[in-house]
């Protein structure tokens, strides 16, 4: 998700802690798809997701009007509501409901899709960018990897395929995901990037608890049947994969290369795949591994010429072309 960065920065950051702070994004992101996976096997998977994110956003919000932080008007409350219906309704949500069934690994490389999406829409939407033909392979290279992931044909044994309708949930989150983050690029939004994150965080988790309450959650929640392994995936995703990673990938945007940041979206999938088969015994066959290469592949290559072809502009415009 992109987060408006913040002005006011004095002196370069060390790289010791920009590499410290992408380190903890890149395995504190990656691991959250395991800890759903612990999470949803005994909670009920939007409940859990939408107390998760109100806590969250609840202290992230305080601490900022603590601090100093204006109170949002109510255009900014609107846009940070559409946001949070996007990426945690209908991003995070779709996610935590297939993980009841999905392996977090494979989870982890669907959604990782999103900058295919992202490429997609820019096209179709008026006044996009078209991307170039290095950008369109690694868009069909993605998709070829989401077909073999899928595997719709049925072409191995049982225990190597995945369930198309679930998986198909999977990509629409990416997909959702992708749209709320190209609307946040130009919403009005507070200065404060721990700020409106904390109140799309809030918007979110009331859409989540709301789903959770249509689908019938309240009904199937028994807080004895929980798990204890239930209950630390939970407490992991609140405190590590929302205060920690959220922090530290909102502190990267304002303090290091963009092209650097973005290297996240193809290392999380690497980690959660490699987390799920050692810790999680989740499948790791032959067939998933080529899958996860096309799909990681894909991303870096979209990711590389996206920069290229901004610094590329930037270039002409500062030589005045």
């Amino acid at each position: 998700m992109q987060i408006a960065p913040s002005p006011g920065r004095s002196g370069p950051p060390s790289p010791l802690f920009i590499w410290s702070a992408m380190i903890g994004v890149y395995i504190v992101w990656g691991s959250t798809y395991l800890a759903i996976r612990f999470a949803v096997k005994t909670m009920p998977p939007f409940l859990m997701a939408g107390v998760r994110f109100l806590i969250a956003g609840s202290v992230l919000y305080l601490v900022r009007r603590a601090y100093g932080d204006p109170r949002p008007t109510l255009e900014e409350w609107r846009s940070a509501a559409v946001i949070g219906a996007f990426l945690l309704v209908g991003g995070n949500g779709g996610v935590v409901w297939a993980e009841q069934w999905v392996p977090s690994g494979i989870a982890a490389l669907l959604v990782g899709t999103s900058p295919l999406w992202m490429i997609l829409i820019d096209r179709l939407r008026p006044g996009g960018q078209k991307p170039n033909r290095w950008a369109m392979l690694g868009v069909g290279l993605g998709f070829m990897g989401i077909v073999m992931l899928i595997n719709p044909l049925r072409s191995v044994g049982p225990g190597e395929t995945i369930d198309p309708v679930r998986a198909g949930v999977l990509v629409l989150s990416s997909l959702l995901w992708s749209i709320g983050s190209l609307y946040s690029r130009q919403a009005q939004l507070p200065p404060s990037a721990l700020l409106w994150t904390g109140m799309e965080m809030l918007a979110g988790g009331l859409g989540l608890l709301i789903l959770g309450t249509l689908t019938g959650e309240l009904g199937r929640l028994n807080l004895l049947s929980i798990s204890g392994s239930s209950w630390l995936g939970w407490l992991y995703l609140v405190v590590f994969g929302s205060w920690i990673g959220f922090t530290a990938y909102t502190w990267l945007l304002r303090s290091a290369p963009t092209p650097l940041v973005s290297t996240h979206a193809y290392v999380n999938p690497i980690v959660a795949v490699l987390l799920g088969y050692f810790l999680a015994e989740e499948l790791l066959t032959f067939r998933i591994f080529i899958a996860a290469l096309m799909v990681i592949g894909s991303v870096a290559l979209i990711s590389v010429n996206q920069h290229g072809f901004l610094s590329s502009k930037r270039r002409k415009r500062i030589n005045g072309q």
